[in-house]
Parts: C-alpha cells; structure tokens; sequence
C-alpha cells in the first residue's frame, strides 16, 4: 500500500522534531525519519545554551531573530511538558560574554549598543556577580535573559508531542534517495521502504549535504566536531552561563557543570582526543580555578553543521518543488529551533519567511546541476 503524507522531514534531530511539533500543531500528516536514534547526534552532545550574543555579532537580522526565538522558549517548556510530559529543564540563568583585550571589549561594547538586550559590565561588576571567576578579564556581556536548556530532553520532548499530536516517527530508518519527477521531489526512499509525500524538508544535520547530494544539490556546508566533557561540584561556583570565544562554562542542575567546546571541522569522527579534552581543561580552569576540585563525570563530542557564513540554510532548494532544507545552524541549533519549527510549518502552508527572520536562503549558485531526471 503506498504510503503518502503531507510532509516527510528527513532528521529526528532537535531541528527535525521543532518542524514536525510544529507542522502537526497545523493538522499536517507528518512522517520524520532519522537514520539512528532519535536525537541521538549534535542534538544530545549540545550544551543546550541559549545565548543569542555568542557569534551573531555582525549580522543584526540574525541576532534579532535569535532573540526572538530565545524569547519562545518560557512558553514552550510549559507547552511541551502539558503534551509530552518532559520538563526539558529550562532555566534563564543569564549569560556572560568575557572580554580579555582591548579588541574583546570593543566588540562587546558595540554589540551591546546594537543588541539593546544586554548590558556591559566592568571587571569588578562581573566579579560581584561571579566571585568564582579569575580576575584576568576586562569584563563582560552581560544577558540576563539568556539560558539553557536539557538538549536531549528538548529534543525528546518536541519528538514526544509530535507524535501524541499525530506525527509517525521511524527511528533506524536512514534516507538514500529522494524521489524525483519532472523537477519536483515526491518522496524518499530508505533502505527498506519507500514513502510518498507533497513536501520533503532536509533537516539532517551535519549529514544533510550527503542526502541533498543525491539530488544533486550542494548547500556548501560542512561538519565541526566539538569535544565537551561535565564535572560534578560540592557546591555551586557559578550560576551564570561563562561563554569565551575558547571555551564555555555552563552550570546545570545538581551542582553539574558542562565545559565545552573544541572545534575539529571537516571531520565525521566523533572520537575524543587527550589534547582536545587537555587544552579545554586548562582554559576552564583559568576561567574556574576552583574547578580543580570538581569530580570527575563523563566526556564526549558531537558533529554540528556549519555553513560558509554564520546563518544556516533554510528554506525552499530552487529549480526543485517540494524540497525545502532546514540546516547548518552550528552552535546555534538548541537557540534557533522554535523559530526555525515556525518558519518551516509556515513556508508549508504558502506563506513567505519575512526578510527579517529569513535565515540563509539557499543561493542558486549552490545547486550543482538542474535536476533532469
């Protein structure tokens, strides 16, 4: 029997699962497919920190559109949690972006006269608020409504509500075709079924290029492996977010502490190197010199998808009807997914993504070739 849907989104990762929560909201038939475990790649390695000024710095639309959808989150988290019944665990913490040259502190200053969301505090203001930190920095960018989240239970909890709310998921399902005709994309096929649909959305990760290749689509991105690892504390020793452009401390429930992350672009191995956990550690431990005395808890590293630019791709594969793609947002996938769920549901219902909130349209020049078959 021939299978048909609405909307099929390839990626049951956090990006995947805010479209189809949100597309199911619409009364949409959704299928999700995900090739291993639901959220089982970048989505559950991220930090899960809500920090709209970490790297939007020169790019004002995007750091609009980060506050905007950073502002989603109190709402969602009581949304999903009535639905699915996981609290994804949301907490705004506030964030600190340090600043240690003179160049830093420029930055910082004219990102907090464009962002009017956050304000600049001195040397001896941070320290106030974080006694635990060095004292070695010039200062920093101080968000209060800036957060986190549980990644992992984000993700879980927007797969969870879309499926109460009518969505199929099939985990252990990976893409190796989609189905063409005339231009238009009808489908996909996977190694053990094939499934029909009037729109597939690509929202695979850092392996998006590799499906999007088969129809010889190129969105010019490519993977950045991150190596973090958490410590457990005997008592609390920062309750603020701590971002550097090197390293980043993030403070969770029950005195945890998430130190991250390396960068290692161009690669797939998700294996953990001593000298990216060593080089880590030692520029945590100048930030929390007190972090010497956490224990122990566990390491690992993810694959997160990066574009040429610092916004990711979303929306409609020109010369193709039918085919959309929702990728490359980096650092930045936990913060942008309920405005990226929205403006997918939208742009399948016929609607325009506003020029404000438009992401990264994908650039014809990016197709590699008119798809003839």
């Amino acid at each position: 029997m021939k299978k048909v849907y609405d909307v099929i989104i390839v990626g049951a990762g956090v990006i995947g699962c805010s479209i189809a929560y949100q597309l199911t909201k619409r009364k949409k038939k959704v299928l999700i497919l995900e090739k291993g475990k639901i959220g089982h790649k970048a989505s559950s390695a991220a930090a899960g920190m809500l920090g709209v000024h970490t790297e939007f710095n020169d790019n004002e639309e995007l750091l609009k559109a980060a506050i905007k959808s950073r502002d989603m989150f109190p709402a969602l988290s009581q949304e999903l949690r009535e639905i699915s019944g996981i609290d994804f665990e949301f907490t705004q913490n506030g964030m600190i972006k340090l600043a240690f040259t003179d160049s830093d502190q420029s930055a910082l200053l004219r990102l907090a006269d464009v962002s009017k969301d956050a304000v600049w505090l001195p040397e001896e203001e941070v320290s106030r608020l974080e006694p635990g930190l060095s004292k070695r920095n010039k200062g920093g960018l101080y968000a209060d409504k800036d957060g986190n989240v549980s990644a992992q239970k984000l993700t879980l909890s927007l797969a969870s509500s879309a499926v109460r709310l009518g969505a199929e998921l099939k985990d252990f399902s990976p893409v190796i075709g989609l189905l063409r005709d005339d231009g238009s994309c009808n489908g996909v096929m996977t190694r053990h079924d094939t499934y029909y649909s009037s729109e597939v959305i690509v929202a695979g990760g850092a392996w998006s290029g590799e499906i999007l290749s088969t129809a010889g689509v190129d969105i010019s991105g490519y993977p950045v492996k991150g190596e973090c690892f958490s410590v457990v504390l005997e008592a609390p020793k920062i309750k603020r977010t701590i971002f550097t452009e090197g390293c980043y401390l993030v403070p969770k429930q029950g005195n945890h502490l998430l130190v991250g992350a390396t960068e290692h672009p161009y690669t797939f191995d998700e294996s953990i190197t001593v000298g990216g956990l060593n080089g880590l550690m030692n520029k945590a431990i100048e930030l929390l010199p007190d972090l010497i005395y956490g224990r122990w808890e566990k390491a690992w590293a993810g694959v997160r998808p990066k574009t040429a630019g610092t916004a990711p791709k979303i929306g409609r594969v020109p010369g193709w009807k039918g085919l959309s793609v929702a990728s490359g947002h980096y650092r930045n996938g936990i913060l942008l997914a309920p405005l990226t769920g929205i403006m997918m549901a939208e742009l399948m219902e016929g609607k325009e993504i506003s020029p404000l909130f438009r992401l990264g349209d994908i650039d014809e020049r990016m197709l590699k070739s008119e798809s003839k078959n």
